[in-house]
């Protein structure tokens, strides 16, 4: 009897330490297939900075060439190389507006829902109500 009792526990200390061998390597497992993703998502960001540096870069470039072609120097030079004809603006023709642009700008978005003139009659409802007893 003595015997079937040894070989009972060894049995149980035998599993107990093969489900600790599995857990620990199921958690090493896991620890290397996340800092794998880590890396994987790092190297994501870095080539999305790397390209978002290159759109700025880009950028920048084209609104310092289209500054460039502003400037009132060459376009008065294109403008006597090309025979365009224009000339300069009198002062004349600047109107200053000193209104507040917002309100302005809010207003016209808005003058289809309080304008009633003869363009937009006001809607008639008819409403029916039933009074209690």
């Amino acid at each position: 009897m003595r015997k079937n009792d040894t070989h009972a526990f060894v049995n149980q200390v035998i599993l107990c330490l093969l489900v600790t061998i599995c857990f620990g390597g199921t958690i090493g497992l896991g620890t290397v297939w996340m800092r794998h993703q880590i890396s994987l998502t790092a190297n994501a960001r870095r080539v999305l900075a790397a390209e978002l540096a290159e759109i700025k870069r880009r950028t920048d470039e084209t609104a310092a060439l289209v500054e460039s072609e502003q400037s009132p120097a060459l376009l008065r030079q294109r403008n006597t190389d090309w025979r365009i004809g224009l000339v300069p603006v009198s002062e004349t023709q600047v109107v200053h507006v000193t209104v507040d642009l917002v309100r302005r700008l809010r207003a016209r978005a808005n003058l289809g829902l309080y304008d009633r003139g003869e363009n937009n009659p006001a809607a008639t409802v008819s409403v029916r109500l039933a009074l209690g007893p």
